[in-house]
Order: C-alpha cells, then structure tokens, then sequence
C-alpha cells in the first residue's frame, strides 16, 4: 500500500475530502507550516500523526525546504500531496519528489497561474472555469496534467459562488487522482507526461451558455 503525506497550510478542505474517502493508501502524516492551521485538528481527530514545520522558523526558503523533506522523507512518503499548501517551493525540493509531488490548483491549467483565480477568470469574462489535479514541476502551476474538471460560468456569478462550485469538484477529482496513483494507473514518463492506464468512455461536453 503506497505512503501518502499531505502539506496543508490552513483548514485543509482538500485534505478532509482526502481522509474521509478510499484512496487505496495510507495517510502518513499531515504536515504544515502553520501551527494554528485548522486541518491538523482534523487530521489529529482521524488517528492521522501531524507535523508543523514553520517556514518563520528559517531564515530562507532553502532552508525552510530541506528541513520540510527531512520531516517528509522520516514518514517514507511515495506521494507527497499539496492540499492548500501556500508556499513556492524551491526547484530542489520538487526535483527530490519528481514524479511523487502532486498539486490542486483552482483554475483550469494553464489558465490563471498563480493567485486569485475566480476573480480573474471574471473579470476576463470567461464562460468555462474549474480546477486541475497536476504533478508539480519547478514551473509554478505547469506541471503535467492529471485530471481536470469544468464548471459552467453563470451571469451573475461573484467570486464567493464560482469559488464554492469549484471547491466542490476539486473534493471529487482530487480523491479520484490520488486513487489513480495508488493503484499504479498513473505516472509521470522519464519524458515527463503524464502515462495512463485509465479506460473511461469521455463526457459530454460542456457548453456555456447552453445552446438553444
């Protein structure tokens, strides 16, 4: 059964939607780097050991990442997850977990890098948004893909109400990715694609607005 650890920075919502279904893993541990970071009261109610690693404590991201993977590599991770991890990490570090490092981002890559994805997507006026499950290179936010899913942009939409229907499918295809890895159905290649074992018929396409 494959090793999972999981960084959080706050509440981790993403990280509940982990330890509450079957991945087909083992969660290790919970590591963040906030002390007061709301999901390791979670993760501590479920049995799962936590770690806090303060980046405050270090004076350089260097630093603060080698002693993060020092913490990781003591639970023997095979996959190191970041579910609302809020830290750049540096190109070492992700070089270390090549191809075990995995990320969600709220927006559909490599659309909207970065920061304040809801409230951009808006202001372009875009009628299709969502959220992407990918593997983490030192290319912020531009790692191969694993999966991805779209939610229709309403007219009236604000930035609370996309969030929270993205929110909603990150919880379904970040379980649904890391279930993919666990049983070996996903890799990344040596050239760095994303390899899939994955026989599922497409979906309909998704339009917006709808036609007539």
């Amino acid at each position: 059964m494959k090793n999972i650890v999981i960084l959080i920075s706050g509440r981790g919502s993403n990280m509940q939607s982990l330890l509450t279904t079957s991945l087909n893993g083992r969660i290790a541990a919970v590591i963040s780097n906030k002390a007061d970071a709301g999901g390791l009261a979670f993760a501590n109610e479920h049995g799962i050991p936590t770690a806090v690693v303060s980046h405050r404590d270090h004076p350089d991201r260097a630093s603060f990442d080698a002693a993060l993977a020092q913490v990781i590599d003591g639970f023997q991770p095979d996959f190191v997850i970041l579910a609302g991890f809020m830290r750049i990490l540096t190109a070492s570090f992700v070089t270390h977990y090549h191809g075990r490092l995995i990320n969600i981002h709220p927006s559909l890559l490599p659309s909207y890098t970065g920061l304040n994805t809801h409230a951009r997507a808006l202001a372009d006026g875009v009628k299709i948004h969502g959220c992407t499950v990918h593997f983490v290179t030192p290319d912020l936010d531009h790692g191969p893909i694993i999966i991805q899913a779209a939610v229709a942009v309403l007219p009236d939409d604000t930035e609370a109400g996309l969030s929270a229907r993205v929110l909603q499918e990150e919880h379904r295809i970040f379980p649904q990715a890391i279930r993919w890895l666990c049983a070996d159905q996903v890799a990344l290649s040596s050239e760095g694609r994303v390899v899939s074992r994955i026989h599922t018929p497409p979906n309909l396409a998704l339009i917006s607005p709808a036609l007539e």
